[in-house]
């Protein structure tokens, strides 16, 4: 019997409405920066609102579209915002739905970490999770056909989460998809401070240096970062900005960046 998980965040962080959701997602993509990187591998995205962090997300969003035949295997991580655990829950679905119809979950792809013991079942920290959820619609939009791993992380060490990465690396036509916002609730100058600093460790691929505080999505982020630095790939900033920027209130920002790896 197919299990689908219905999305949560429709019509909050993002429309519900397909026809408003593909026009807001093709304005983002229209007004991101048009560097192109050959080769992409992996990204690093925001899972703000819309509304705040969509037009960062764009821009490495933007870098997929020469691909958008090529990838058919999406393996996205983000953090935990709802349940606490210890580990990468998978979950017991078949399907992840959006207002833009059913993704399919790469059920192979799930089975080839059956044996790793930070990897664990439950479909409670997928149910109301959100930093997954809103990357969905800019992939639909984008790929043509592709099926999902999504993995959302806990608190879990980077070689734990570098191990999943690495089993699950595949060849071209998989992408890998970091979830993470920057930092939290600070005064706009400082924020931009703080966040510019936490770029800086990505771009270097320094993951030791990324605290607590730098980003929500750090322990996926980091497990990725170490991949990275053993395959010997390069990361590009593409856009590093917060919600003061987009939004307008900059009393109280969250940061976003967008980075692509190659």
């Amino acid at each position: 019997m197919n299990q689908i998980r219905p999305p949560a965040v429709a019509g909050m962080f993002y429309p519900a409405s397909n026809r408003t959701l593909k026009s807001d997602i093709q304005h983002y993509l229209h007004e991101a920066d048009c560097v192109q990187v050959t080769n992409p591998k992996a990204i690093i995205v925001p899972h703000a609102g819309y509304m705040y962090s969509g037009p960062i997300a764009a821009s490495a969003y933007k870098q997929l579209i020469p691909l958008k035949e090529k990838i058919k295997r999406v393996v996205l991580l983000g953090p935990a915002h709802r349940v606490a655990f210890h580990g990468l829950a998978v979950p017991e679905s078949d399907t992840f739905n959006t207002p833009l119809g059913n993704i399919p979950i790469d059920q192979k792809g799930i089975e080839s970490l059956a044996m790793l013991p930070q990897v664990i079942v439950s479909e409670q920290a997928h149910q109301e999770e959100h930093s997954l959820e809103v990357q969905l619609p800019f992939l639909q939009e984008i790929l043509h056909e592709f099926s999902l791993v999504p993995l959302v992380v806990g608190e879990a060490e980077r070689d734990e989460v570098a191990e999943v990465i690495s089993k699950l690396w595949g060849d071209e036509h998989t992408l890998i998809v970091i979830s993470t916002d920057l930092s939290h609730y600070h005064g706009y100058n400082e924020a931009k401070q703080l966040d510019s600093a936490t770029s800086d460790s990505i771009v270097n691929l320094k993951p030791d240096l990324i605290g607590y505080e730098d980003a929500c999505g750090r322990n996926g982020l980091k497990g990725l970062l170490t991949v990275a630095e053993e395959k010997g790939l390069s990361i590009e900033l593409l856009d590093l900005r917060n919600s003061g920027d987009t939004a307008g209130d900059k009393s109280r920002v969250v940061g976003y960046g967008a980075y692509v790896l190659h």
